[in-house]
């Protein structure tokens, strides 16, 4: 899948922070973290939530309030398969929703996704491919994971994808039967890929979900990304078992990185 550079390691390494120098091989999430499309999940989330809700009022007037894009969609949806988001959310507001309806609402959101990325594309972001570069030139394998069925798609039209060694995206995880993260499945076929361990390899997400898989997983470093800079979200990628959280990947190269 790479575009075939040959690396230098002799003193590479020391263009990455500390944190990063021993390490094996890097897993990165996909949305939020190599490209600016969790925005896009969110909004077609928002629209399709916000729909269902007006048509199906819940019971309790309180749980009727619009999907938040924020914090509704860190808290539920984010890094999880359409099916178990649209279930987590659902049941968030006391909807005790058929597997009938909550395909629905996925299929709704994944029309709703599929137009705008369709008809705006999306970029990735600087931090993040300076980051990847300065592992390529380093000679650490990289894999980019994510429970969405559009990865591919959105890292070649960011024009990154030929920065990584290997991808496994929702269509694989569906092929291969792995569960969706909390559970650690998708990261741990990443770096299986990449020939090395979890335990000398570093998961990079910027979704609750997806830090807690990467600490299930047994991961060396699980790298938390606060793209929300929320009063709390860095707080919460912690909880939830970040060893570290920046706001942008390229303070993980030399010079302004966290040991």
């Amino acid at each position: 899948m790479t575009d075939d550079i040959t690396p230098h390691p002799d003193g590479a390494r020391e263009a990455l922070a500390p944190a990063l120098r021993d390490v094996r091989a890097v897993v990165f999430d996909t949305d939020g973290v190599i490209t600016d499309s969790a925005r896009v999940h969110a909004a077609a989330w928002k629209v399709a939530f916000d729909g269902y809700l007006h048509a199906h009022p819940p019971d309790d007037p309180g749980q009727r309030r619009p999907f938040d894009a924020g914090d509704d969609y860190l808290r539920h949806v984010d890094g999880k398969s359409r099916l178990d988001g649209a279930a987590a959310f659902l049941a968030a507001r006391g909807i005790d929703a058929s597997d009938e309806t909550v395909r629905a609402v996925a299929e709704d959101k994944e029309r709703l996704f599929t137009e705008r990325l369709r008809e705006h594309g999306v970029d990735s972001y600087p931090g993040t491919v300076r980051l990847v570069k300065a592992l390529r030139a380093a000679g650490v394998p990289r894999a980019a994971a994510s429970a969405s069925r559009h990865a591919g798609e959105l890292l070649e039209r960011a024009g990154v994808l030929g920065l990584f060694d290997a991808l496994v995206d929702g269509g694989e995880a569906a092929r291969l039967g792995l569960a969706g993260k909390p559970e650690p499945d998708l990261f741990l076929e990443a770096v299986r890929r990449l020939g090395a361990p979890a335990g000398q390899a570093v998961v990079v997400e910027d979704a609750l979900a997806g830090v807690e898989a990467g600490r299930r997983g047994g991961f060396a470093l699980v790298v938390g990304v606060d793209r929300a800079a929320g009063a709390d979200t860095g707080a919460r990628l912690l909880r939830h078992g970040a060893d570290i959280v920046v706001r942008d990947l390229g303070e993980l190269c030399a010079g302004g990185a966290p040991t």
